[in-house]
């Protein structure tokens, strides 16, 4: 058929039809035809622009600005339209530069306004400052951006309070919600903060089904919704991403991955650069490899959130990476100065020294921890001068600051610990932490890592029980939540101190508690139990009792489908080789009824481990461990040969 074409009239009606249904993507597929079909037609142009600001796109959007500004010069409206993508697309000189060039008086306090948002963006912050000041005071606008000036310089309070006029003048609006909530997030008034949050959430799934809030938590398969201007009005991602950080602080590590998951499903390239950093935070301890991946692509972008390159640098530190974060910080100086604080500075220098230097390490550490505990005396005063005079107000200051203050001593303290612990100086250990129980006695992390070295020494279980009781006691109700090595080496500590009943009555607990999740999740797999019967079976192998301790730790895996896991396998392992360590050496000898229980036990770890990793790898090596060696089966099979060459 001769085909019939449409005009351009046409397309542009049938445009503004998908214009209205906000189906963008397939409007700028269209107008991408047009535009060439049409050599470049103005009508279409500044349609396609438009589709691609809705949709977020704003380096496109900014094109056909620019494109509009060449072929209309005299349309001033085209050159305000460039500037505000160019700003929206980061490109603050550009955004200026263009800015200026628009001199229409009807213009003049819309251009003011973007010229204080792109200073802002820029953090020129007294250039902000300036032009804000300019606009009139009656304006609601002005309100709100003197809030984001005020929040910026760390005045959350009035911050908040400017938020909320605003909010009283104009009517709810979700973006000005999300500022009052950041501003409570901030000041660590988490309450609030979720309230404004939960607000956000209610209306954006009550006015906008579309989004799909919550899909993805509930295993329903639904499409991206895009980068939409609908999703950005809503501020359903900057909701979510805050509700996201709340729950991290408060270590609610399972809520804080729901919220990222709740938020309306968008495809990975359609990220933003916030909710990128979180995802890859708070899924460290399950996707370590993915989660340095995208905080090293973070780090390539302009803008990135700011806690990126600290985050990064710090989790380099936690899985032992000293090279790469001394490679980052060499190569990324002017970062450094304008992301760190001094303090982590010097921390994760005298961190990074300790591979060199552990004396010069300590030294730095020491230095640290002097000026910390000089601080917590000081807010010590001021927290008692403060209840004395009855001024809640600044009692909740003073313990606000003193919180935060031992927060970053407290690092500094178990890295001096850490020094000694790898040497196995734990006598050393114990005293860097009775210097600083004048302050940290109420720390968990503290009272934990104390139980840990007190337990090591072997000759203080009944001091160790001292510290690992309250931790039992406090999590009781939930006690699964208590880390199975924490009940682990509770329940060796009352055997070595003749409180067999206590810890039975423990193991009991513990049983019961498996026991009630297995029936409501009968796939789930929970290793405390076993794990606590693996610690005394190793107990009683390293005190020479092998025929009681092997057969406890065989006893401790059934079932296999079950109990079998790299944690669970490690311990086994420890065990077995040291059995045939002492076979070799001929030190001890074994029932052959035993031995043949042994390979037996063995074949079942063949069986059942070959999905089953024997070492979790360092997410950063170069050379992969070979897949058919890491895993349960192929150590099981290498075990068993050496025990049936002795037998």
């Amino acid at each position: 058929m001769a085909g019939v074409q449409m005009r351009e009239g046409e397309v542009t009606a049938s445009i503004y039809g998908m214009i209205k249904e906000q189906r963008y993507a397939e409007c700028v597929q269209t107008l991408n035809n047009v535009v060439q079909t049409y050599n470049k037609s103005r009508a279409a142009l500044s349609l396609l622009g438009y589709c691609y600001y809705q949709m977020q796109d704003f380096v496109n959007a900014a094109d056909c600005y620019e494109q509009l500004t060449l072929m209309s010069p005299e349309v001033e409206e085209y050159r305000l339209y460039y500037a505000q993508a160019l700003y929206k697309s980061c490109l603050y000189d550009e955004a200026m530069r263009v800015s200026c060039q628009i001199d229409t008086p009807s213009s003049q306090g819309q251009i003011k306004k973007l010229q204080s948002a792109i200073k802002y963006g820029s953090e020129d912050i007294p250039g902000a400052q300036s032009l804000v000041e300019q606009c009139p005071s009656d304006d609601p606008d002005t309100e709100i951006n003197l809030g984001c000036l005020l929040f910026k310089d760390g005045h959350y309070e009035e911050a908040c309070h400017k938020f909320t006029t605003a909010m009283q003048i104009v009517g709810y609006k979700a973006d000005l919600s999300y500022n009052i909530a950041l501003c409570h997030y901030q000041m660590k008034q988490y309450a609030p903060a979720l309230k404004h949050i939960a607000d956000i959430i209610e209306k954006g799934i009550r006015e906008h089904p579309e989004l799909s809030v919550g899909m993805t938590t509930e295993g329903i398969d639904v499409r991206s919704v895009g980068n939409t201007l609908t999703l950005h009005e809503t501020a359903l991602v900057e909701a979510f991403n805050l509700k996201a950080a709340i729950e991290y602080q408060l270590k609610n590590q399972e809520a804080a991955q729901e919220a990222l998951t709740d938020m309306p499903p968008r495809s990975e390239n359609e990220l933003d650069a916030v909710t990128l950093h979180n995802q890859a935070l708070m899924n460290m301890e399950t996707n370590p490899t993915q989660g340095f991946e995208k905080l090293q692509f973070l780090l390539q972008q302009n803008p990135f959130p700011q806690e990126t390159f600290g985050n990064l640098l710090l989790l380099y530190v936690k899985y032992e990476y000293y090279d790469l974060a001394a490679d980052v910080m060499a190569e990324n100086a002017h970062l450094t100065y304008k992301y760190l604080t001094p303090y982590l500075y010097d921390f994760l220098e005298a961190v990074i020294t300790r591979q060199t230097s552990p004396e010069e390490a300590y030294r730095k550490l020491d230095e640290m921890a002097s000026k910390q505990t000089e601080a917590l005396r000081k807010l010590t005063k001021q927290v008692q001068e403060a209840r004395q005079n009855h001024d809640d107000e600044a009692v909740k200051k003073a313990v606000n600051e003193y919180d935060e203050a031992l927060e970053r001593y407290i690092p500094v303290l178990m890295q001096q610990a850490k020094i000694y612990w790898d040497l196995e100086n734990y006598a050393q250990v114990e005293k860097i932490f009775r210097k600083s129980v004048e302050f940290c006695n109420e720390h968990d992390t503290w009272k934990l890592n104390v139980a840990h070295v007190l337990f090591m020494q072997e000759n203080k279980y009944k001091e160790a029980t001292g510290f690992y009781e309250p931790i039992v006691k406090k999590n009781y109700d939930n006690i699964l939540n208590v880390s199975a090595i924490v009940l682990a080496n509770l329940c060796v500590s009352y055997i070595m101190t003749s409180q067999n009943e206590e810890a039975e009555e423990l193991m009991r607990k513990i049983e019961k508690e498996e026991e009630q999740v297995a029936y409501d999740d009968p796939d789930k797999k929970i290793y405390h139990l076993c794990i606590v019967n693996l610690v005394i079976g190793t107990l009683y192998c390293a005190k020479g009792n092998y025929e009681f301790g092997i057969s406890r730790v065989i006893k401790s895996l059934e079932p296999y489908q079950k109990k079998l896991g790299t944690d669970t396998w490690y311990y086994t392992k420890r065990n077995f080789l040291s059995l045939v360590e002492n076979m070799a050496k001929q030190i001890i000898m074994l029932r052959e009824s035993v031995l043949q229980e042994c390979v037996q036990f063995l074949e079942h770890c063949e069986s059942y481990g070959r999905d089953v990793k024997a070492v979790i790898e360092q997410p950063l090596e170069e050379e992969p461990m070979h897949p058919g060696k890491n895993t349960v089966t192929y150590e099981a099979r290498h075990i068993k040969a050496l025990m049936l060459q002795l037998m």
